[in-house]
């Protein structure tokens, strides 16, 4: 039986990395709805188009499009074993197609881990963060401060905050995160698959917990 994950986390709180562990550790095959977007635009397939043509208009792409796309990437060899998906489902709506899609794939959602932290570890990792102008290298005023303040180590040209760095704009972020999420951790709480990981933790502990919890779910 292939195993499916779905795993929720607030902005900053590493779900990225995370799934990027989980997927080496556990074989499974780790499935952002972001990034299976951008592929499918890019590589200019039928469903990139018909996508592309809705974000064109400033509307959000339909979830049958959606779910198409989720569809096509499980018949891949690497989805064999089952999945981690990052960023699907969002809502309870798109949970029921999920749940329904996954039926055709003798499967179903196994656990969903919810990793968490405070909103104010969640704002000083998201805020602290300062990028390169010339490639885009990474730093961190707190947790990985370049040398010299200002100035990336590796090309020396100057360090910029994105927008989406700044402590408004993350305060937004996490808001409209638990907004848009919470109806979500509802539903998978209600079926008994969601289980919370303290997020503050270090990393390596973090995975340890999600390894855990995939391993009691199976």
């Amino acid at each position: 039986m292939p195993t499916y994950i779905v795993l929720l986390g607030p902005p900053g709180v590493g779900k990225g990395t995370q799934a990027k562990v989980l997927a080496e550790q556990t074989g499974l095959a780790h499935i952002s709805s972001g990034d299976l977007f951008r592929e499918n635009i890019k590589n200019d397939t039928e469903l990139g188009k018909l996508a592309k043509s809705y974000m064109n208009k400033g509307e959000l792409v339909p979830d049958d499009v959606t779910i198409a796309m989720i569809r096509d990437r499980f018949t891949r060899s690497d989805c064999q074993r089952g999945a981690i998906l990052d960023g699907f489902p969002r809502t309870p709506v798109q949970a029921d197609a999920l749940a329904e899609l996954l039926k055709d794939f003798a499967g179903q959602v196994d656990v969903v881990p919810l990793i968490t932290a405070a909103d104010q570890v969640l704002i000083e990792r998201l805020s602290g963060r300062w990028t390169c102008r010339a490639s885009g290298h990474v730093f961190h005023a707190r947790f990985n401060p370049p040398q010299k303040q200002g100035v990336c180590d590796l090309d020396g040209s100057e360090l910029y905050q994105r927008d989406d760095d700044k402590v408004e704009t993350v305060k937004r972020r996490i808001q409209v995160y638990q907004e848009q999420t919470a109806p979500l951790i509802a539903y998978y709480r209600s079926k008994g698959s969601l289980v919370e990981i303290n997020g503050a933790q270090q990393i390596e502990q973090v995975t340890t917990d999600l390894l855990t919890a995939i391993k009691k779910s199976s």
